[in-house]
């Protein structure tokens, strides 16, 4: 296909410009980034969910692993400064 140039409508005392015409849809199938990224980008993303899928079950033993309550826990000899006293 030779050249083609558009003309985009000049008006007096502006610049005169010419743009080459280009094809606005590649033939189907036949596109310059047709089918190079698609199986890669696929792997990935299954590869991320697979990721996701594995830390979250790591996260859920790590947790259930944690107390329900970090405050140190009295010893039976020990008399807490709430409690209030007895015998007196």
């Amino acid at each position: 296909m030779g050249l083609v140039l558009v003309d985009l409508g000049a008006t007096p005392g502006t610049a005169v410009a010419s743009v080459p015409v280009q094809n606005v849809e590649p033939p189907p199938g036949e596109g310059p980034e047709f089918g190079k990224a698609s199986p890669v980008a696929l792997v990935v993303i299954l590869l991320l969910g697979l990721a996701t899928v594995l830390l979250i079950i790591s996260m859920t033993r790590h947790l259930k692993k944690v107390p329900a309550s970090f405050d140190p826990e009295p010893d039976a000899g020990e008399v807490s400064p709430e409690a209030p006293e007895r015998g007196r």
